[in-house]
């Protein structure tokens, strides 16, 4: 695929929207989780904050102690990330695990049975997720304010969160390529109606239908029946183009007709250089009006119709036979080498022009001998016109092929090997020159598509 290519837009696309959602789906997942563990600590921190205020009790002598001490084995091992601390009247009781450390917390007011939550520096400088609360211990001077503090290191927490990341990072890359295959077969579906189209319009355009399937998808059916508008409007066109082909030859047949009379007419008056120059014209407007001919036919036999198999060795033969009456013909061995079974893809007219030309174009040039032969293979199939004449300089390929351009000054207006050109254009052949071993000019015709 190339950078132009739809199918590659529109995956880059999608896998860019699948990535910046996956991305983002991941990055909220791991910020609820983090709440998630975030509360679920908060509500322990709380379960043991009144734990230990149940615990609290005062002594004979006036002095608050923590009876019962809550019951969780992190709170007696020193430094294990979970404290608790209880402040009153300049004293401080503390757990276990504070060791010989004390919880520092921000001067805030707090009022009775009230419920805080900080972030400070602990043991060891890790932080830590304190809840704290004052409460009003009862005694018989008075009753006198504590400060209620339990505090668990935040290290727990975000190891949590960094396994949750890493075990969510593989899962969304498998989810990715889950949902980048599933986009691609989703192009491969939705492209299909894009793909028959192309298909057909390459059969269209081959000759081997005539009109797209308007059986198409909703979203395609416009771009086929505009396509299938434009398809009728060129077969109009070319109906119309060969119409005024035909009416334009009709039109000028009795013109040429009486033209050869008054040249007849002249030449049995003695009168043979104009009577030649008259035939010189008729001629040259014979042979443009049979080009135009074959161009109009031309438009039809190769872009509408499905080209047909035309025998070659039956048109060669008629060919031939036509050409042994003529007065040159008749002093030449013409020898047709093509195999019975032999068939070219062309309209049998166009074929018969196409072969016509070109031998005719032998037969004037050839000493004694013109031969004709047909190759099926590398570089593709091809036919063989050669002749035993004088051949033809490479420097007058590009004259000889040109409208109207002439290798010797015999009659005619130069315009058969353009026309054999035209056809072979128009169904995909080419015509190359070389010497022939007969010692002449070779024609091949060869097969472009092979």
């Amino acid at each position: 695929m190339t950078p132009r290519s739809l199918r590659l837009r529109l995956a880059l696309a999608g896998l860019l929207a699948i990535c910046l959602a996956l991305a983002a789906a991941g990055a909220g997942l791991t910020v609820l989780f983090e709440r998630h563990v975030y509360r679920t600590l908060s509500d322990d921190l709380e379960a043991d904050l009144r734990q230990l205020i149940g615990g609290l009790e005062v002594d004979p002598g006036g002095k608050l102690v923590v009876a019962y001490p809550p019951r969780n084995p992190r709170f007696e091992e020193p430094l294990s990330g979970l404290y608790w601390q209880v402040a009153f009247d300049g004293a401080l009781l503390r757990s276990r695990s504070l060791w010989d450390s004390h919880l520092v917390l921000p001067d805030d007011q707090l009022s009775e049975g009230q419920t805080h939550y900080h972030q400070i520096q602990g043991p060891g400088g890790k932080i830590l997720l304190v809840v704290e609360r004052r409460i009003l211990v009862p005694n018989q001077s008075g009753p006198f304010a504590a400060r209620v503090i339990v505090g668990s290191d935040l290290t727990r927490l975000r190891q949590a969160r960094d396994a949750f990341v890493s075990d969510l990072a593989l899962s969304l890359v498998v989810l990715a390529l889950v949902l980048g295959l599933a986009t691609w077969l989703q192009l491969s579906l939705g492209l299909r109606p894009l793909r028959r189209l192309r298909r057909e319009i390459a059969e269209t355009a081959a000759g081997a239908r005539l009109r797209l399937a308007e059986d198409a998808p909703e979203e395609v059916l416009p771009l086929v029946q505009e396509v299938n508008h434009l398809l009728a409007a060129q077969d109009r066109a070319l109906e119309r183009a060969r119409n005024r082909a035909a009416d334009l030859a009709h039109g000028l047949k009795t013109p040429l007709a009486g033209l050869a009379g008054e040249a007849r007419a002249l030449r049995r008056e003695g009168r043979e250089d104009i009577a030649e120059a008259l035939d010189t014209i008729g001629e040259t407007m014979r042979r443009h009006v049979e080009r135009e001919l074959a161009r109009a036919r031309l438009g039809a036999a190769t872009t509408r119709r499905e080209r047909p198999a035309t025998p070659l060795k039956e048109v060669a033969d008629a060919l031939i036979r036509t050409l042994r009456r003529t007065e040159k013909g008749e002093t030449i061995a013409y020898e047709n080498r093509i195999d019975a079974d032999a068939s070219a893809p062309f309209d049998r007219l166009d074929l018969t022009e196409l072969l016509g030309n070109l031998l005719d174009n032998a037969t004037r040039h050839a000493a004694s001998h013109v031969r004709l032969s047909w190759r099926d293979g590398p570089p593709g199939r091809s036919i063989l016109i050669e002749d035993d004449g004088p051949g033809l300089d490479p420097s007058l390929e590009a004259v000889a092929r040109q409208r109207g351009g002439r290798l010797d000054e015999g009659g005619g207006a130069g315009l058969g090997l353009a026309i054999a050109q035209d056809i072979l254009d128009a169904y995909g052949w080419r015509m190359d020159f070389s010497r022939s071993t007969l010692g002449g000019l070779e024609v091949r015709l060869t097969n472009v598509g092979g």
